[in-house]
C-alpha cells in the first residue's frame, strides 16, 4: 500500500495507452443560452446557483482607506465625513456570529466579509453600530436571506463590495416581511457603495427617519419589487447623494423620496428589459416637499421614468429617455449641490457601459474613479467590431501588446461576437481579456475547429490543443466577463477523425479566469502547462463550464471554485460523459473544483466526474481530481469515476468531500472519500502556493 496527497491506494500500472479516446460532443448552444440559462449574467434570480469569487482578505481591507464622496462627505452633526472602520483592527468573518460579533460592538472595526454567510433566523438583520466598515472580500462576500440595520444615531458606516441577497418570501409586493438588504432609521453618514442588492422580501435599501448624510454609488440593485425608498417623516432635514447606479428590473421607488431636502441624483443608469416578469412602473419619484437635482442619467425603457408631486421639485438636466412613456416630470427649484461638495459628471451617453463594466463588487481594488479597471498603471486597449475602438478584432489587439512586456494591459472587449482564434503567446504576459458588457453572455470569442479539421494551408489538421478557441501561453494572464467557445458542429462533420473542440486552452502560470463562460462539447477547457515539470496555476472562479466529454482536461495544478460544470447531451442527443480527464504530474496537485455546481439537462446517472489521462501512455503520470463542498445534480453516476485506455482510476488521485445534492453518495470501495485530516491538504490554498489571484 502507498499514500500521496491523503489518498491510500494500490499502486497498478498498465500496458502503453494508444491515444485518447474520441466522444462526441454538441454544438453550441443556440443564442450561447440554452446551456446556463438565462440567468447567467447580473441579477440572477434564485433559480441559479449563484458562483462567487473567493479573493483574499488583504485586498479587499486595502478599499478601507478610500472616504465617502457626496452627502456623506460633508462635515456635520458632529461627523467630518464617512470613513467607516478606518484606524479599527481589521478582522476577516466567514460565520454570521463573527459577523455579528464585530459588527455590534463598540470599537471601530473594517470587517472583511470572505464567505457567504446565511442569516437565520431569516429575515434577519444585523443592528451595526457606529465606525465600521463592511467589506466583501472579492466578489465572495454574500448575506443570503437577510441584511444590516442601522438604528437612530448610528453613523460612519461604509457597507461596501457585497452581495445581499435572496430574504424574499414567495410574495411580490410583501406586506407581511419587513426584510430589508439595508435598512436605516435615523442613521447619519453612511456610504453604500459597489454591492449587489437583489431579491429581498421588501425593500433593497430603505432609508427613513431623517436618515441623512448618505451616499449610495456604484451599487447593482434590481430584481425586486421595491428598490430604494426614502423618507417616511414629516420633516424635510435629509440630504442623500446617490450616483452610478444600475437599477434593472426592479418595479417601484427607484428610488422614491419623500420629503428630502436635497437629493442629488447624478449618473445613474435606470433599465426595464423588455420581455421579463418585471415591469417598472416608475423611476425616480419626488414626493412631498422633496428637491431633486436629477442629473446625466440613462433612462432605458421605463414607463414613467421621472414623476413628482405636485409639492415637489425636480430640476432636470442631462438626462436622456430612450423607450420610455409616460410621466417624465421636471419643475419647482432645487439647488446648487457643488455648494455642499465637489463632483464631476460622466457624459450621459457612456453611463450605461460604465455602469454595466464598473458597477457592483469588484474582484480586485478600486474605487469609484477607477472602477471597471485594473488599476491605474494599467494600460488600456479596445476592441469594438463597428471600428469604434482602437482595434476591430481581439487578436489585433493581442498583436499590439508589446514582447517582454512588464506591466498590466487590459484588452477591454465590447459587446459583440467576434468569430476568430487568438492566441497570447508566452512572451506577452499580463494581459487581462475583458469583456465590457452587462452580461459575460454579451462578449463572445467563438471559432469552430477541432482536432480532425484540416488546416487552410495543407499542412494537416489541427489537433486537439490547436483547435482551441483561444489559447493562453503567457503567464499572469486574465479573462473576466466574457465567453469563450468553441462551435464546432459534429454532426455536420461526421467524416472527420477526431471530434475534440477545444473552447480555451491555457499553458502558462497563474492565470485567472473569473466571471467567464467556456462552452463547447468535447474537450472544451484544456488547463495544461508548457512542459510536464512546469508549475501551471489556474484560477477559476464564479464561472461556467459547459461540456460532455472529459471537457476540463490537462496537466495544470487547477482550481475550479464557486462555479457552475453544465453537463450536454451529445450531438446525437445521447446523455454520457466525464466531466474531467486530469494528466497531473507526480508530486504536483492536479484539479480541484470547490463549492461549486455539477448539474445540466442530461439523463440521471449518466456521466462520470472523471477519469485518469495518461498522455502518450506515460505511466509516471498521477492523475488527480478532487470535488469537494459542492452540489452533485442526479446526472452524476454512483460510482462516479472509471478507467481510460487501460489505467485504472484506483491506481490515481480520485476523491471527493462532504458533497451534497442529488448526485453525492456514501464513501465506499468504488467511492472514495477524504477524511477530514485528508481535506486539511487539499484546500485552495494548498493549490495556489501562495500566489493570490487578486492581487495581481
Amino acid at each position: 500500500m502507498g499514500q500521496r496527497d491523503g489518498m491510500v491506494r494500490t499502486r497498478r500500472r498498465h500496458g502503453r495507452r494508444v491515444g485518447r479516446r474520441v466522444g462526441v460532443p454538441l454544438a453550441l448552444a443556440a443564442a450561447l443560452g440554452m446551456a446556463w440559462g438565462t440567468g447567467a449574467g447580473a441579477f440572477a434570480g434564485t433559480q441559479e446557483p449563484v458562483p462567487a469569487e473567493a479573493a483574499a482578505g488583504p485586498a479587499a481591507a486595502g478599499w478601507a482607506d478610500d472616504v465617502a464622496d457626496g452627502f456623506a462627505s460633508v462635515d456635520a452633526l458632529g461627523q467630518n465625513g464617512t470613513y467607516g472602520g478606518r484606524g479599527g483592527a481589521t478582522v476577516t468573518v466567514k460565520t454570521l456570529a463573527d459577523l455579528e460579533k464585530y459588527a455590534t460592538a463598540a470599537e471601530p472595526y473594517v470587517i472583511v466579509v470572505a464567505a457567504a454567510i446565511t442569516m437565520n433566523p431569516k429575515g434577519k438583520e444585523i443592528r451595526v453600530a457606529s465606525d465600521k466598515t463592511i467589506i466583501g472580500s472579492g466578489t465572495s462576500g454574500h448575506i443570503v436571506g437577510g441584511g444590516f440595520f442601522l438604528g437612530q444615531g448610528v453613523h460612519n458606516v461604509i457597507i461596501r463590495n457585497l452581495t445581499i441577497r435572496d430574504s424574499y418570501e414567495g410574495v411580490w409586493n410583501d406586506k407581511d416581511h419587513d426584510w430589508d438588504a439595508i435598512q436605516m432609521d435615523g442613521a447619519h453618514h453612511v456610504w453604500i457603495d459597489h454591492n449587489d442588492l437583489r431579491n429581498m422580501a421588501d425593500g433593497l435599501i430603505d432609508s427613513r427617519k431623517d436618515t441623512t448624510y448618505v451616499t449610495v454609488s456604484w451599487n447593482r440593485l434590481g430584481n425586486n419589487n421595491k428598490t430604494f425608498g426614502i423618507g417616511w417623516t414629516e420633516n424635510v432635514t435629509a440630504e442623500l447623494t446617490i450616483h452610478h447606479n444600475w437599477i434593472r428590473e426592479s418595479e417601484q421607488r427607484n428610488p422614491s423620496t419623500d420629503n428630502v431636502a436635497r437629493a442629488h441624483l447624478y449618473n445613474n443608469y435606470l433599465q426595464d428589459v423588455p420581455g421579463t416578469a418585471i415591469t417598472t412602473s416608475y423611476g425616480n419619484y419626488s414626493r412631498g416637499a422633496t428637491r431633486m437635482l436629477l442629473e446625466n442619467s440613462w433612462f432605458e425603457g421605463l414607463r414613467n421614468p421621472v414623476t413628482k408631486d405636485a409639492t415637489a421639485s425636480v430640476v432636470q438636466r442631462g438626462n436622456v429617455f430612450p423607450g420610455t412613456s409616460g410621466r417624465n416630470e421636471s419643475g419647482g427649484t432645487a439647488f446648487d449641490a457643488r455648494a455642499y461638495y465637489p463632483y464631476t459628471l460622466d457624459a450621459t451617453a457612456d453611463v450605461p457601459a460604465l455602469l454595466k463594466a464598473g458597477s457592483g463588487p469588484r474582484s480586485t481594488l478600486g474605487t469609484a474613479a477607477t472602477a471597471g479597471t485594473e488599476g491605474a498603471a494599467a494600460t488600456t486597449l479596445t476592441v469594438a467590431k463597428d471600428g469604434t475602438g482602437q482595434y476591430t478584432s481581439v487578436q489585433k489587439a493581442v498583436d499590439a501588446v508589446p514582447a517582454g512586456n512588464s506591466s498590466r494591459v487590459v484588452i477591454d472587449v465590447r459587446p459583440g461576437v467576434y468569430r476568430e482564434t487568438v492566441k497570447v503567446p508566452s512572451n506577452k504576459p499580463y494581459v487581462t481579456i475583458r469583456g465590457t458588457g452587462g452580461s459575460r453572455k454579451d462578449t463572445v470569442i467563438v471559432h469552430g475547429n477541432a482536432a480532425g479539421t484540416p488546416k487552410p494551408d495543407g499542412s494537416g489538421t489541427y489537433g486537439t490543443s490547436g483547435s482551441a478557441t483561444v489559447a493562453v501561453e503567457a503567464s499572469d494572464f486574465r479573462a473576466r466577463n466574457l465567453t469563450v467557445a468553441n462551435d464546432f458542429d459534429e454532426a455536420a462533420n461526421q467524416h472527420l477523425s477526431g471530434h475534440q473542440a477545444v473552447a480555451l486552452r491555457t499553458a502558462a502560470d497563474r492565470v485567472s479566469l473569473d466571471g467567464v463562460i467556456v462552452e463547447g462539447d468535447q474537450d472544451t477547457l484544456l488547463l495544461d502547462s508548457p512542459s510536464k515539470d512546469a508549475l501551471s496555476r489556474v484560477h477559476v472562479t464564479d464561472s461556467y463550464v459547459v461540456g460532455n466529454v472529459d471537457f476540463i482536461f490537462g496537466r495544470a495544478s487547477a482550481v475550479i471554485d464557486r462555479s457552475v460544470i453544465t453537463l450536454k447531451k451529445r450531438w446525437n442527443g445521447t446523455s454520457a460523459g466525464y466531466v474531467t480527464a486530469p494528466s497531473t504530474p507526480a508530486h504536483r496537485k492536479g484539479f480541484l473544483i470547490s463549492r461549486s455546481t455539477i448539474t445540466g439537462d442530461v439523463s440521471a446517472g449518466s456521466f462520470h466526474l472523471g477519469r485518469p489521462w495518461h498522455a502518450g501512455g506515460d505511466a509516471s503520470l498521477d492523475p488527480q481530481t478532487t470535488v469537494r463542498d459542492s452540489s452533485l445534480g442526479a446526472a452524476v453516476k454512483a460510482a462516479p469515476w472509471t478507467d481510460m485506455s487501460g489505467f485504472s482510476w484506483k491506481d490515481d488521485r480520485f476523491a471527493e468531500y462532504r458533497n451534497s445534492g442529488a448526485g453525492a453518495g456514501a464513501a465506499g470501495p468504488e467511492r472514495p472519500h477524504l477524511s477530514d485530516a485528508q481535506a486539511a491538504g487539499q484546500e485552495i490554498a494548498d493549490w495556489l502556493g501562495g500566489w493570490d489571484p487578486a492581487a495581481g
